[in-house]
């Protein structure tokens, strides 16, 4: 199988783990404090990785800084098997993350850019025969809007699907639209870009139509225990009932997961099936990457 180019951003993350998310002007202690690796790109880098059905299927372009976090990121991918493609800035700091989960799992995450928010055109440049040779091309928003843009054209003047996941949350520019094949939004992504409040099938069926209309071509649309919407299947697949332990890289892994499954052939239905499973398992574990599990844990 060609391999999948992933291209995004990469942090370090620090979380803490406790009872209840603070409000405004309030402490909260007795958390538990870990540090790992993350990053929307990063994150579906390695969950398309471990979920693979061979090593070294995945190529990540990303840019760090030149410090210890970004050492640490260049072999951390490595460990996994990705082929990495990281630019250095010499000016900006690595990406990092602040993230507090509540005692249900649920979240909210600070994210300072650094050197994510300076990936450019001319960065990925050299390496657009990766992107032109792939079996697809898989994104996010935590990069400058332009370089994915950039990179979509390449993608797709090559022939080659591009999967954008527009998270977090911001418009689009009406020219990217035609150049993306498969967007992934979550329920209050898919609001933002549409104005539609997707609550169940007929909203996300809504939403979907809307976003199709300005030329995306396939539309799944993520939301949390409901399950995913598919406007090519025009129904919700319900989600696995599991116990929540932290749904940081939730999306990420199923980003992942899809894109996997749908290089490899899948039809729509059996890559979102392929992609829950694997979201499922994450949200039972700490952390971003440590949480993403591994094709044999799938039974697959």
């Amino acid at each position: 199988m060609k391999k999948i180019v992933v291209l995004g951003s990469t942090n370090t993350d620090m979380v803490i783990t406790g009872k209840k998310i603070p409000v405004p002007g309030e402490t909260v202690s007795g958390g538990s404090f870990m540090m790992a690796p993350g990053g929307k790109g990063a994150n579906q880098a390695v969950a398309v990785a471990r979920l693979s059905a061979k090593k070294g299927t995945c190529v990540f372009i990303a840019k760090v800084g030149d410090d210890l976090f970004g050492r640490e990121t260049a072999a951390r991918l490595k460990k996994d098997g990705i082929v990495t493609r990281l630019v250095v800035d010499r000016k900006e700091p690595s990406g990092t993350a602040l993230i507090l989960v509540d005692a249900k799992g649920q979240n909210v995450i600070s994210v300072a850019l650094g050197a994510n928010g300076t990936l450019s055109p001319k960065d990925v440049a050299p390496f657009g025969k990766d992107i032109e040779g792939a079996a697809a091309l898989v994104m996010q928003l935590e990069t400058p809007i332009e370089t994915v843009a950039w990179a979509a054209k390449v993608a797709h003047d090559a022939g080659v699907p591009v999967i954008l996941n527009p998270a977090p949350a911001q418009k689009l520019p009406k020219s990217l639209y035609p150049l993306v094949d498969w967007i992934t939004p979550n329920e209050t992504e898919a609001e933002l870009l549409t104005g539609v409040k997707v609550v169940d099938a007929a909203s996300a069926a809504k939403a979907a139509a809307a976003l199709k209309r300005r030329g995306a071509g396939h539309v799944v649309i993520t939301m949390g225990t409901k399950g995913a919407f598919c406007d090519d299947c025009g129904k919700v697949y319900p989600a696995k009932k599991v116990k929540a332990v932290d749904c940081v890289a939730a999306g990420d892994t199923c980003n992942g997961a899809f894109a996997v499954a749908l290089a490899e052939g899948k039809t729509c239905a059996d890559a979102i099936a392929f992609a829950q499973k694997a979201s499922a398992i994450s949200v039972t574990r700490p952390g971003a990457q440590p949480s993403v599990p591994f094709r044999k844990e799938l039974g697959i």
